[in-house]
């Protein structure tokens, strides 16, 4: 007597939900920095891309392997509907992402000196920035294994997504809005941010990252990472604190590293992967990011 073989165990596909903010990217690479008073030349010609922090996270995560979403806002003219397409043709979930009518998309304007540097300049529009109501609705749906949040948002969408998400992790990254302050750490699984933001919390600058992240964990969260650059990343949760380096290369554009370590990270977190081996992996593709200027 025959047997049908056993069907096959499929095993689902973790989802990360991202909170927060998406825009267009103008950015120009200049020889040097701007003279007050005299015009600057641009190297080459401007480039113009989908960007917004959560957004570059929703792409960096979807590239990883998981069912990465984005929950944001943006204007429901030319520039939103590239947004959009940017979104599905990376095949992230814009079930979250809406376009509001009448209202323009934001825009950032980068500028990049020859060393890969950056500084922006976002320019955000008030009538996108997410409401509580808007993201308690949309958090109602599949739940997600892990949940990265902008801690810089409006207080009532932040406080939304601590109330609703649901998520077996929550990660929240920058400054908290000024209403919020440190307290904003303390429900989180995990807290990300550069070494800049780590010395605005904190008061005071440290050189070694580690500390910066021992001092952030203090402040509530399980576990805290500071980012640093050509360093790589340092973490510390209860287990241990260390520093993670990054592989020196020359960097051509730094404008979304951070982005793509952070979505890296949640992905493999999504993943059950360990937080000293996310992070380590979070820092591999953020230095490929800056190597080549484009998002793995």
């Amino acid at each position: 007597m025959s047997h049908s073989p056993e069907p096959a165990q499929v095993s689902a596909v973790p989802r990360v939900a991202v909170v927060g903010r998406a825009n267009i990217d103008i950015t120009v690479r200049i020889p040097g920095p701007p003279v007050p008073g005299r015009t600057t030349f641009a190297s080459s010609p401007a480039t113009t891309t989908a960007g917004g922090k959560s957004l570059n996270q929703a792409l960096a995560a979807s590239r990883t392997g998981v069912h990465a979403s984005l929950i944001a806002n943006a204007g429901d003219d030319h520039w939103g509907t590239f947004l959009y397409r940017t979104l599905t043709d990376a095949t992230v979930d814009v079930s979250g992402f809406h376009l509001v009518p009448s209202a323009p998309t934001g825009i950032a304007l980068i500028e990049v000196d020859p060393d890969g540097e950056n500084r922006i300049i976002l320019a955000r529009t008030p009538n996108t920035e997410l409401t509580g109501e808007q993201v308690s609705s949309r958090l109602a749906g599949p739940r997600a294994s892990v949940v990265v949040t902008q801690l810089d948002l409006p207080p009532d969408a932040v406080d939304a997504v601590f109330r609703h998400h649901r998520a077996p992790m929550l990660i929240g990254n920058l400054v908290p809005h000024p209403t919020l302050g440190p307290a904003a750490l303390a429900p989180l699984d995990l807290f990300v941010a550069n070494e800049a933001e780590a010395a605005a919390i904190l008061g005071r600058h440290h050189d070694d990252p580690t500390v910066a992240a021992r001092e952030l964990r203090e402040l509530g969260p399980s576990a805290a990472v500071v980012t640093a650059g050509p360093r790589g990343a340092a973490y510390s949760d209860a287990h241990d604190t260390a520093l993670v380096p990054a592989h020196h290369v020359t960097a051509i554009n730094t404008s979304g590293a951070g982005d793509t370590f952070l979505g890296t990270l949640a992905a493999r977190l999504a993943h059950q992967i360990p937080l000293s081996h996310a992070v380590a992996d979070g820092v591999a593709a953020a230095t490929t990011f800056v190597s080549s200027g484009v998002q793995r």
